[in-house]
Formats: structure tokens, sequence, C-alpha cells
């Protein structure tokens, strides 16, 4: 396993991933969040939680990262790349979503914004992944 390479895919998702955050909380979905906000902390506690939530998706870029670079040994491709963060996505909509819908009173328009977001975004992390990790130059000794 190439460490640097997956240490620098790893940190790439995880710098991209915050610019897109503010894209899509912000400015696409900002509009439903705001009419949504009962549901939510108040913005100082959101932002006084931030580091933590930076932090868990640092480990969470990590476990993505090491677990399609150990499924595909060779460096995986950018089509297999997408179809592992489509998986993802699908997850989150599935295990996570699917329970925000039944248990937090937000609007159903936003749940399915997010669950589409999910489903864009994480593709990308896969294509990153790929794009950016090689797996580590083997040598080969001759008897």
């Amino acid at each position: 396993m190439n460490y640097s390479r997956l240490a620098l895919a790893v940190l790439v998702c995880w710098v991209v991933s915050m610019p897109i955050g503010f894209l899509v909380n912000d400015i696409i979905l900002g509009s439903l969040i705001h009419a949504n906000s009962a549901a939510f902390r108040p913005d100082a506690d959101i932002m006084a939680n931030m580091p933590i939530g930076f932090g868990f998706m640092l480990v969470g870029y990590l476990v993505f990262a090491a677990t399609l670079v150990h499924l595909f040994p060779a460096g995986p491709t950018v089509r297999e790349g997408l179809m592992a963060g489509l998986v993802v996505g699908i997850l989150l909509d599935t295990f996570v979503m699917s329970w925000w819908w039944a248990t937090v009173p937000v609007d159903k328009t936003l749940i399915g914004a997010m669950m589409i977001d999910y489903l864009v975004e994480y593709p990308l992390y896969g294509a990153i992944v790929a794009l950016i990790y090689r797996p580590a130059a083997t040598t080969r000794t001759t008897a």
C-alpha cells in the first residue's frame, strides 16, 4: 500500500469537501435549511462543533479511501472510485437520511435534496481517491 498517496488522497477529499459543503449547504440548499432552522442547533452551537465534525470527516475519508484501495490493490480506476462513492451515497441515504426523514422534523424536500447530494458528492470523492492513489512500487527479486 502506498501510504503517502493514500494520505494525500484522504487530505484532498477532506479539503475539497469543505467548499463543496459550503456550496451545497449555504448556497444551493441554504433557503431549505433556513426554512427548517427550528430542527437544527443554533448557529453558534454549530460553529462551536465544527472542529469535531471536521475531525470525524477526516476519519471517514480515511476509512473510505483505505477500504477502496484495499479492495483494489492495483489502485482503483476512476470508474471503480465512482462506483464505490455511489455505494457510500446509497448507504448514507438508506442508513442515515431515511432515519432523518422518520425522526427529524424537517421538510421532505430538504431530505430529498440531501439524498441527491450524497449520490453526487460521494462518487466525486471516490474519483479523487482513484486519481491520486497509486500503489507503492514493488521490488522484484530474482533467485
